[in-house]
């Protein structure tokens, strides 16, 4: 169970470290301007759709281990949850839109594909469950690090996703750095918790 805790921390650090290092050495990708599922379009597409896929899987095979280290099934099937979202949110990419991949048009196509529609509701998903874990790890862990810590970034979180899709909404020129910053914090904890469970 040990290896398991590990491998979800582990994912948790690699799925940024890829999606930072890819998006800064992307030709025509914009890490400011472009959300990190832009990533899994263009030639090198399969390696933020890997990214995806690799550490959700990861983190939903150490979603059970918590419960024995943490004491709670809750915050063991929310985080279970969070992995699968991840998933699917690499086996249904998004759709070309806003310059990305070079030469698609600025700008959200009025009509988009259905696999786009069911990439939308994987993030929704991911975006919920993350601050929902860290929610209830506020109230499951012991200590007073744990609580306000976890409370803390319950609160960064909800207000992050929300100014994220303020921002997807507005077409802002700064969604990409609002997302990475919020996904950097989420994942961070996320990573910070199972480290905490292995030992």
């Amino acid at each position: 169970m040990t290896a398991l805790l590990w491998a979800g921390a582990g994912a948790a650090v690699a799925f940024v470290v890829v999606f930072l290092l890819d998006g800064l050495t992307r030709p025509g990708y914009r890490p400011v301007r472009h959300p990190v599922s832009a990533l899994a379009l263009g030639d090198r597409g399969w390696l933020q759709t890997t990214n995806f896929i690799v550490c959700g899987l990861l983190i939903t095979a150490a979603a059970p281990a918590l419960p024995a280290q943490v004491g709670s099934v809750p915050l063991a099937v929310v985080v279970g949850f969070f992995g699968l979202a991840l998933v699917a949110s690499g086996v249904f990419p998004m759709d070309p839109m806003r310059g990305y991949p070079p030469g698609t048009p600025e700008g959200t196509p009025t009509e988009v594909s259905r696999r786009h529609q069911l990439h939308d509701h994987a993030g929704a998903a991911v975006f919920t469950a993350l601050p929902v874990a860290s929610l209830v790890a506020t109230f499951a862990l012991p200590g007073p690090l744990w609580t306000w810590f976890s409370g803390a970034v319950t609160v960064a979180l909800f207000g992050g996703f929300h100014a994220f899709g303020q921002a997807w909404e507005n077409d802002s020129a700064r969604l990409g750095l609002i997302q990475k910053l919020v996904i950097t914090l989420g994942w961070s904890w996320l990573a910070l918790l199972f480290v905490h469970a292995a030992t």
